[in-house]
């Protein structure tokens, strides 16, 4: 039976962006042909949590709708070196939680995190959307592996906006910074161009 995770951000014991990860479960149900789902907030209700501070609710589940919850203090990462990964057949449309290919790509570059290149086009990292800086505006790829729910959130407030970034036009952008449930538009950690250690013209991607 396959597993597939949702994870939740609470923040003093509220949870966010609730609507986008209900509506991502429901889809996930309806396309493989049960017509019921489960009820996010109230397992998140039932957990009684009660603690202050940032935490990953990492849910697990089928289709059958067996669950296992998972309350995880949570600190953003900051990543030091980026690698793009060239996959031209790795498809993560629904939110599996088996990784497998996403760390045995990892294991394989020479870099902290990837940057999955597929049929040309930048998609995500290993675990986030990505958005990239031109002059002041940000830009996520349209080509993307998972519509995830803080990406389809900054596109409903028009904080960003989604266009197609190639191996061709990745210099042409300044800057990127990561997104998923748990980061939002974050200051502390936008990244340089540069961190990429290979863009076009500097080595060789790794193709997978």
């Amino acid at each position: 039976m396959s597993q597939f995770i949702e994870s939740i951000k609470v923040e003093d014991q509220e949870i966010f962006l609730l609507d986008f990860h209900q509506k991502r479960v429901n889809q996930t149900f309806f396309h493989f042909g049960k017509e019921s789902s489960i009820d996010l907030q109230k397992i998140f209700k039932n957990l009684q949590h009660d603690e202050d501070g940032l935490f990953k609710l990492r849910i697990s589940y089928d289709l059958d709708k067996r669950v296992r919850t998972q309350m995880i203090p949570y600190a953003i990462p900051e990543i030091h070196g980026f690698q793009l990964v060239e996959n031209n057949s790795f498809d993560y449309s629904f939110k599996f939680e088996d990784r497998k290919e996403l760390d045995r790509m990892k294991m394989k570059s020479k870099a902290e995190e990837i940057i999955i290149v597929r049929n040309n086009h930048i998609t995500d990292t290993s675990f986030s959307n990505i958005l990239f800086l031109k002059g002041k505006d940000w830009f996520t790829p349209s080509s993307y592996l998972l519509n995830g729910v803080q990406r389809q959130n900054l596109l409903k407030q028009k904080k960003i906006k989604e266009t197609e970034i190639t191996l061709q036009n990745i210099k042409q952008f300044s800057h990127f910074q990561l997104i998923n449930a748990m980061n939002d538009f974050d200051d502390m950690f936008i990244y340089p161009i540069s961190r990429i250690t290979n863009l076009p013209g500097n080595d060789e991607y790794l193709d997978f």
